[in-house]
C-alpha cells in the first residue's frame, strides 16, 4: 500500500496560495463585490454529471468541489475534499479519507455521496463518463464509514488520480428528493445548486446565465483572499464585440481568454484592462469525420490537410500569437514527438491526394461554434483551398451546446468541426486517448476513428506504470495519426486572459483556465 503524501501536498498548496493572492490573514475575511464575466457559450444546464467541457466548466469548478483538484501553470494536482489517498500496491484500491466539509444546504459531505456521484455518472453514460467507463464499474465504489471512499478499478489505470477531480460530489439526499420518474433529477439538477463549492447558486436563466453568493461555510475558508467576492456572475454573450466593449466599458470583469488576436491587442491598448498571457496546453483542429465517405478514404484526407493554409492562418490572422502543432498533443506535453514536421499548404499536393479517391465527390460541410471567431475564419480559409481543387463546400456555424450535441451523433456530425481541444487533466491521454481510441467513438472520439495499431498503443500506455513505455507509445501513436491525417493539426494556444485592471488575484490554469473565482477580489 502506498499512501501519497497529500498533507504535504497540503503545506505546498496553501504557501502556493497565500503567495498567489498576496495575502494570508487569519481574521475573517471582508465582503468584496461583485464580479461578472462574460462568457461566450450557454450555460443550457447546471447538471456537473452530464457536460464535460470548459465552456461550462465555471459552473462545476465555482458551485461544486471534487476529491482532488488541478491548479496553476503548469497544472499540479493537489488534495481537495480529501485529505488523504492510499493507492494499493497493485493500482486497483484507491482510499480515499475525506475532511470536514459542509453542503451548501448545511449537511456535511459524506463519503456516500461521493459513491452516489460517481455512480451517476456512471448511470447517466454523459459528461465525464468516458473517463471511467471500462475502468470504474458500477457497484464497486463503496463507503465503509462517512469519511472513507474507496475505489476498486477493474484495472489498473495510469490516469486515474488525474481524472479524480472530474468526479464532482452532490448532494445525495438533495438530488434524490427531486428525482422524478427515476431520472437521477436531471431536471431539477440542469437548474439548481446540490453542491459544497465556494459560491452557492442564487439565481439561474438559461438564456442569460447564472449568479452566485460566496459560501461562507465553504471547508477550505476565505483568510486566505483579502475582500474575496461576495457575488460571481457568468453571462452568456455571443457576440465577440460585445464582450470586448463591456470589458472595456467596465461591464464586464472578465471575459474568453482565447479571442481573436485583433480583439486581444485591442484590449491590451484600453487603460481599463490588463491581458495576461500564458501558455497553454489546449489545440487548435479540424474534426474529420473518419466514419462518412468520402472522408473514409485517406487521400481525401490527405487532400484536406493539405488544402489548409497553416501559415497564413497563424501568421496572418493570428499574427504569430501561437505554435504550430502538427500532432493533436501540445507542443509542451510530455509524449509529443519532435520529429513530425506535419503538413503544409500545398494545392498541388492536395490535388495529387484528390485524384487518387475513388469515392464520389460530394458537397463538404465545413462546421464552425458562432462566438468563437477564429473557427469561422479557419473554415472559411479551409473553403478557400478546397475551392481552388474542385471540392465544393458549405460553412455551417451554430452554438457550442449545439455543436456538442451534433458531435455525438454519427449521422448529424459535420464533415468537418474547427475547435480546440481543451486540458481536462495534464495527461496525453486527455488528447491522443480520448480523440482517437476505439472504445471513445460517438462519446470523447468525435471523429468515428478507428485504428487497431494505434488503439494498441493507446490502450497500453493507459494501464502502464512505466514511463518510458508510455511516452514511447505516445510519441508512436502521434506519427501514425499525423500520417494518416485522422484531423487538421494547427496549433498549440496561448492563453490571453482579458480582466478588468480592478481585478486581483486570477490563477490561470488549463484546466478551467482561469474561471475559478474563490481566489479573485475587486479593488
Amino acid at each position: 500500500m502506498r499512501m501519497l503524501d497529500q498533507s504535504a501536498g497540503v503545506r505546498r498548496f496553501l504557501a502556493v496560495a497565500a503567495l498567489a493572492v498576496g495575502v494570508a490573514t487569519a481574521s475573517p475575511a471582508v465582503a468584496g463585490g461583485k464580479f461578472v464575466f462574460a462568457n461566450s457559450s450557454a450555460y443550457d444546464t447546471l447538471d456537473p454529471h452530464a457536460i464535460f467541457d470548459v465552456g461550462r466548466v465555471a459552473s462545476r469548478i465555482n458551485l461544486y468541489d471534487g476529491l482532488m483538484r488541478w491548479f496553476d501553470n503548469p497544472p499540479h494536482l493537489e488534495p481537495w475534499l480529501a485529505e488523504k489517498v492510499e493507492v494499493s500496491d497493485d493500482g486497483l484500491t484507491y482510499t480515499f479519507t475525506l475532511r470536514d466539509a459542509t453542503f451548501h444546504d448545511g449537511s456535511p459531505v459524506e463519503a456516500s455521496d461521493v459513491v452516489y456521484s460517481i455512480e451517476r455518472i456512471l448511470e447517466m453514460k454523459k459528461g465525464a463518463f468516458s473517463l471511467f467507463a471500462g475502468t470504474v464499474e458500477p457497484g464497486s465504489t463503496k463507503a465503509p464509514d462517512a469519511r472513507t471512499v474507496v475505489f476498486t478499478l477493474n484495472k489498473p489505470s495510469a490516469i486515474f488520480l488525474a481524472t479524480v477531480p472530474e468526479v464532482h460530489v452532490v448532494n445525495e439526499e438533495l438530488v434524490r428528493a427531486n428525482e422524478v420518474d427515476g431520472d437521477l433529477g436531471t431536471a431539477w439538477l440542469s437548474k439548481n445548486d446540490a453542491g459544497s463549492g465556494s459560491f452557492q447558486l442564487t439565481r439561474y436563466d438559461p438564456a442569460v446565465g447564472w449568479q452566485a453568493k460566496r459560501f461562507d461555510d465553504h471547508f477550505f475558508g476565505w483568510d486566505m483572499v483579502e475582500n474575496p467576492l461576495d457575488i460571481i456572475e457568468f453571462r452568456t454573450v455571443v457576440e465577440i464585440n460585445s464582450r470586448v466593449l463591456g470589458l472595456m466599458n467596465g461591464d464586464f470583469h472578465g471575459t474568453d481568454g482565447y479571442l481573436p488576436q485583433d480583439q486581444v491587442k485591442r484590449l491590451a491598448a484600453s487603460e481599463n484592462v490588463n491581458v495576461d498571457e500564458q501558455e497553454s496546453m489546449r489545440i487548435f483542429y479540424s474534426i474529420i469525420h473518419n466514419g462518412r465517405s468520402p472522408m473514409t478514404d485517406v487521400n481525401f484526407r490527405k487532400a484536406l490537410a493539405y488544402a489548409f493554409d497553416y501559415d497564413g492562418f497563424i501568421n496572418n490572422i493570428l499574427s504569430g500569437s501561437v505554435a504550430r502543432d502538427p500532432v493533436p498533443l501540445p507542443n509542451n506535453m510530455w509524449g509529443a514527438p519532435a520529429d513530425v514536421t506535419g503538413y503544409t499548404y500545398d494545392l498541388d499536393k492536395a490535388a495529387e491526394h484528390l485524384a487518387m479517391v475513388k469515392e464520389p465527390l460530394r458537397e463538404i460541410t465545413l462546421g464552425a461554434l458562432a462566438g468563437y471567431g477564429q473557427t469561422e475564419q479557419a473554415a472559411a480559409l479551409l473553403q478557400n483551398g478546397l475551392n481552388k481543387i474542385g471540392v465544393e463546400t458549405k460553412i455551417v456555424t451554430e452554438p457550442w451546446p449545439v455543436a456538442s450535441g451534433k458531435m455525438r451523433d454519427e449521422q448529424q456530425m459535420y464533415d468537418l468541426l474547427f475547435l480546440w481541444k481543451s486540458t481536462y487533466y495534464a495527461d496525453p491521454n486527455n488528447w491522443l486517448g480520448e480523440m482517437y481510441a476505439c472504445e471513445q467513438i460517438g462519446a470523447r472520439n468525435n471523429s468515428w476513428y478507428c485504428n487497431e495499431e494505434v488503439d494498441r498503443l493507446l490502450s497500453e500506455a493507459r494501464v502502464s506504470t512505466d514511463q518510458a513505455v508510455r511516452q514511447a507509445n505516445y510519441e508512436q501513436a502521434n506519427r501514425l495519426l499525423a500520417e494518416d491525417a485522422a484531423g487538421i493539426f494547427v496549433y498549440n494556444t496561448k492563453w490571453f486572459g482579458p480582466f478588468s485592471t480592478r481585478v486581483k488575484g486570477v490563477r490561470f490554469c488549463p484546466i478551467g483556465n482561469g474561471q475559478e473565482m474563490r481566489w479573485v477580489s475587486i479593488d
